[in-house]
């Protein structure tokens, strides 16, 4: 299956999972929960916040070398968004970020921070259930983010959302 067959296919539509299509064409559902949604909004408005010239985005869909990946949140310059024709990003957005869930598997996540980055992502946050902020490049691990370096260490989770 290709990302053109998934946007026009009427069944794949109202499901209330996350869809990404892995290497081999297959669908990949993720369930969605009422803390993950919080959370990415939270990570959103945070980076909303910061004033970045582009756009802040949920769950746009990234073309990789094993099939499009939907990252949680995205932010992209004006440039990057300007060059990308289509429906799917070709070349990943400049930062994106997965607000990990109960169902994913630390292999799972190392691989998309990979297939980001491998994408062009300069790069890849991830959000874990505690609200703590992990930071990644092409050179690993960072201590801070270098796109945004005054975005917090840890987002509000769980009972702190309101």
């Amino acid at each position: 299956m290709h990302w053109s067959e998934v946007i026009e296919d009427r069944s794949l539509r109202d499901l209330p999972y996350k869809v990404e299509l892995n290497e081999r064409g297959q669908v990949v559902l993720s369930p969605a929960t009422k803390w993950h949604a919080l959370v990415q909004g939270m990570v959103i408005e945070l980076l909303i916040s910061l004033g970045l010239p582009g756009r802040t985005m949920p769950e746009c869909p990234v073309e990789t070398l094993k099939g499009v990946r939907v990252p949680d949140v995205a932010w992209a310059s004006h440039g990057l968004l300007d060059s990308q024709p289509g429906d799917t990003f070709t070349r990943a957005p400049e930062l994106c970020i997965e607000v990990i869930s109960k169902s994913n598997t630390p292999e799972e996540i190392e691989e998309k921070v990979s297939l980001y980055l491998g994408a062009g992502a300069l790069e890849v946050w991830t959000c874990d259930l505690d609200g703590m902020m992990r930071f990644f490049a092409a050179d690993g691990p960072l201590e801070r983010s270098r796109l945004a370096p005054t975005f917090p260490l840890t987002v509000p989770v769980r009972g702190q959302l309101t």
